[in-house]
C-alpha cells in the first residue's frame, strides 16, 4: 500500500469515530449515532410487563410470567439490551443527560444535537493531539 493510500485509510477511520448517545425520553436528541442508550428503557419495559396487573399477588405473578413467556426471545433481547446500556453508561461515568460519547473516551453533556456535539469533540481533538 502506498503512503497516500495509508493516509487516506487512516483519515477515513478517524472520520468514523464510534458515537454513542446516552439519554432518556425526557431529554430528546436529534441526529444519528452508532448506538442509542435510553437509560429509562428498563423501567419502561417493566411498566409494560406490570401494566394493569391485579392486586392479588398470585394472579399478578401468573400474568407477569405469561407476559414474559409470550414476549419470547425478542423481549429477552430488549431487556438484555436495556440493562446493558445502563451498565455501559454507568461504566463510562455518565453524569448528565443527554450525553454524546465518541470512542468511549470523549463526552459532551447537554447538547441535544449529535452533529454539534461531535463537532465540538473533533475540534477538541484537533487542538489536543
Amino acid at each position: 500500500m502506498t503512503s497516500a493510500g495509508l493516509v487516506a485509510l487512516l483519515a477515513t477511520s478517524a472520520l468514523h469515530a464510534e458515537t454513542w448517545v446516552v439519554t432518556d425520553q425526557a431529554h430528546p436528541v436529534s441526529g444519528k449515532a452508532d448506538r442509542l442508550i435510553l437509560l429509562d428503557a428498563p423501567s419502561r419495559i417493566e411498566a409494560e410487563l406490570a401494566f394493569d396487573l391485579p392486586a392479588d399477588p398470585s394472579r399478578a405473578e401468573r400474568i407477569a410470567r405469561d407476559r414474559l413467556s409470550q414476549g419470547g426471545a425478542d423481549l429477552q433481547r430488549r431487556i438484555a439490551s436495556a440493562y446493558q446500556g445502563v451498565t455501559d453508561a454507568w461504566s463510562l461515568g455518565i453524569t448528565s443527560l443527554p450525553a454524546v460519547v465518541v470512542d468511549q473516551r470523549y463526552v459532551v453533556y447537554g447538547e441535544p444535537d449529535v452533529a454539534r456535539a461531535v463537532a465540538r469533540i473533533e475540534q477538541h481533538r484537533r487542538t489536543q493531539p
